[in-house]
C-alpha cells in the first residue's frame, strides 16, 4: 500500500540559513506551487511490495561497472553497500572512513550485511537505496521525488525557526526527532530507545502533519547538488537515465538522520543539505515521494 499523500498549498517561504554551514546560504524567498507529499518515508514493507511487483534489483545488488570505478581492484567490484559501524572510542571526525565500511552483500533486504534482515522492521524507513532506486520506486508509484525547495517547504510547515518545531532543540525536554544521542561516533544511547532507524511516526509530526521530515533517515531530492545556491531549480524529473549510476554526480539530501550529532553533523534542520553521489547506498539514506 502506498503512503497517504497530504496536499500542501504551496507559496513563498524563507529558504536557507546563515547560522550553520556555508552551503545553506543565503536566506532567500523561494516559491513552490501546490503539491502533495507522502506523510512518511517509504518503508521496508512498501519497498518490498515494489520489488515483488516489478522484480527490480537495486544498485547495491548489482555487479559494479569497472568503467565507472577506475583503479578499483576487480575482486572489490562486488555488490554491496556502505554500513555504519560505531567506533570503539573517540576518533578524528575529519575521517569518515573510521565509521563507514563497505560490506559485500549489504542491500535494502540486508542493510548491515548478508546476515541481517528487515523482516522484523516492516515499518522502518527503507535504507540502502541509491538515487536510481528511489527514482524507480517513484515511477512505479506514479509519483516523483521532491525538489529541494519542495522538501524544505514541507519540512518547515510555515515556520522560519531553526528546527522544524521551534528554536529549541528539546522544547520542554522532549526529543523531537531520531538523531544521535551521545558522543559521535562511539557512544549512542538511542533516540527513545532506538539505535539506528525507528518505525515511522515514532516522533511527533510537524505542523503539516508530516512524519520524520527531520531525523531517522536522510531523504533523496531531485535537485542536483551545488555548493552554492542556484536560483533556478532543476526539473522535478532531474537526472536522465544515463546519469543514474554515475558516481561523479551528486544529489541534494535533506532532513538529517539518526547519525546526526551536533559535534559532527548539526543537520537535523529544514535548511540543512548534504551532497550524495547518485550511486550511493547507505544505512542512513531513504526517501519519500510527491505528486
Amino acid at each position: 500500500m502506498l503512503t497517504e499523500l497530504l496536499r500542501l498549498p504551496g507559496g513563498t517561504f524563507r529558504m536557507g540559513s546563515t547560522d550553520f554551514y556555508p552551503e545553506e546560504a543565503p536566506i532567500r524567498d523561494e516559491q513552490v506551487g501546490p503539491f502533495s507529499i507522502e506523510r512518511h518515508p517509504v518503508t521496508n514493507a512498501q519497498f518490498a511490495d515494489f520489488v515483488s511487483d516489478t522484480g527490480y534489483v537495486t544498485v547495491a545488488e548489482r555487479p559494479m561497472d569497472p568503467l565507472l570505478y577506475p583503479g578499483v581492484a576487480p575482486e572489490d567490484l562486488v555488490p554491496g553497500a556502505l554500513v555504519f559501524r560505531a567506533t570503539s572510542g573517540p576518533v578524528d571526525l575529519r575521517d569518515w572512513q573510521q565509521w563507514w565500511t563497505w560490506v559485500p552483500g549489504a542491500s535494502w533486504k540486508h542493510p548491515f550485511g548478508p546476515d541481517s534482515s528487515v523482516s522484523e522492521r516492516p515499518t522502518h524507513p527503507v535504507v540502502q537505496v541509491s538515487y536510481a532506486d528511489a527514482v524507480a520506486y517513484a515511477q512505479w508509484a506514479k509519483r516523483r521525488l521532491p525538489t529541494e525547495a519542495e522538501w524544505e517547504y514541507a519540512a518547515r510547515a510555515s515556520t522560519s525557526t531553526t528546527y522544524a518545531w521551534g528554536d529549541e532543540v528539546r522544547p520542554n525536554g522532549h526529543l523531537m526527532a531520531n538523531t544521535w544521542q551521545g558522543r559521535f561516533p562511539y557512544a549512542n544511547d538511542g533516540a527513545l530507545g532506538w539505535v539506528g532507524t525507528s518505525p515511522v511516526g515514532t516522533f511527533p509530526a510537524n505542523g503539516f502533519g508530516l512524519l520524520d521530515m527531520i531525523g531517522n533517515v536522510w531523504e533523496w531530492t531531485s535537485t542536483r547538488y551545488s555548493p552554492r545556491y542556484k536560483p533556478i531549480q532543476l526539473a522535478a524529473t532531474c537526472c536522465p537515465p544515463s546519469d543514474l549510476a554515475d558516481p561523479t554526480i551528486n544529489q541534494v539530501l535533506k532532513g538529517g538522520s539518526h547519525l546526526c550529532a551536533p559535534e559532527y553533523c548539526h543537520r537535523y534542520r529544514p535548511a540543512a543539505r548534504s551532497p550524495q553521489s547518485v550511486d550511493s547506498a547507505t544505512t542512513h539514506i531513504g526517501f519519500r515521494c510527491v505528486l
